[in-house]
């Protein structure tokens, strides 16, 4: 599909999903080519002539939107921030839950076929819990799409899904399946999966961490990212961790979120002040101090 057709398309069409264009620019290509496949299934020669079809059905709109759902992805992927995760910050939870007599929780948003689910799984596993004295963790993964969550239950990848993974790992904790890798059962304890969509609905905190990468603070116009960074924010427990992508930034300099030092991408929620009461003034002299004198 053309660009001289696809972006103007893209430019008119995205707002009305609250959907910004600028998340779109460098995937647009994924876009297009499913376009390209409903426009066959509806015999349109023309994103022109598609355009008519959203105004004449609005049913239409929830195929449009489902779309625009870009899932690329793949484990482990950027490795400094799970090797920040690994060294600093599950352990910290770990101790954390360990005196409290908790499990350690964690959601990932937009979790596609669950790269992130089951990097943060094998992270704790094999690197974080055998230091804490083996506290559970138990990890939710949300998605919109029933697609991908299926092949998240699964939790087979292909080879190129684990190139960035640790060299231990794929011996210790996958076994091969024709052309695919799949966790071993005792790895997949303690997760699970829901189709949700972040627009309408979340799981139930708190969370002690949670995984928001490439998804809302990408694509998402800046009012649904206000609205939607509130409930996140209200997910998460005082001095939990949010982990953005590489290339986002939270609106409005993200408010009550200070970065871990060495990994931008990593935000630490700070409680909010405590309320102090405005200092007394001091009590005026009475008129027998003042004679006294």
């Amino acid at each position: 599909m053309r660009d001289e057709e696809l972006i103007p398309f893209l430019q008119w069409a995205l707002p009305a999903l609250r959907l910004r264009w600028q998340g779109f620019r460098k995937v647009r290509r994924q876009v297009g080519k499913r376009l390209e496949r409903r426009l066959a299934e509806l015999k349109l020669q023309t994103l022109e002539q598609y355009r008519d079809r959203l105004e004449s059905d609005p049913t239409e709109w929830d195929k449009l939107d489902g779309f625009c759902r870009i899932t690329i992805s793949c484990l482990y992927r950027d490795r400094h921030v799970f090797d920040t995760l690994r060294a600093r910050v599950l352990p910290e939870l770990g101790n954390a839950a360990r005196l409290r007599g908790d499990p350690v929780r964690c959601w990932c948003a937009g979790c596609a076929c669950g790269e992130e689910v089951y990097t943060l799984k094998l992270l704790w596993e094999l690197d974080a819990r055998p230091t804490i004295l083996g506290r559970p963790l138990q990890v939710i993964g949300t998605d919109a799409d029933p697609i991908v969550l299926r092949r998240a239950e699964k939790g087979c990848f292909g080879s190129s899904s684990l190139e960035n993974i640790p060299a231990n790992w794929r011996e210790t904790a996958f076994t091969r399946n024709d052309h695919y890798y799949c966790v071993g059962a005792q790895y997949r304890e303690g997760l699970e999966f829901r189709l949700q969509d972040i627009r309408a609905d979340i799981p139930v905190g708190p969370f002690d961490l949670i995984l928001c990468r490439n998804l809302v603070f990408t694509y998402f116009d800046i009012k649904q990212q206000h609205e939607t960074m509130g409930q996140i924010a209200g997910a998460l427990c005082d001095d939990g961790y949010l982990v953005i992508g590489a290339h986002e930034t939270l609106p409005d300099e993200g408010g009550a979120f200070v970065q871990v030092p060495g990994c931008r991408e990593i935000l630490r929620k700070t409680p909010p002040p405590s309320a102090t009461r405005p200092e007394a003034p001091s009590p005026a002299p009475s008129r027998r101090l003042a004679l006294d004198r």
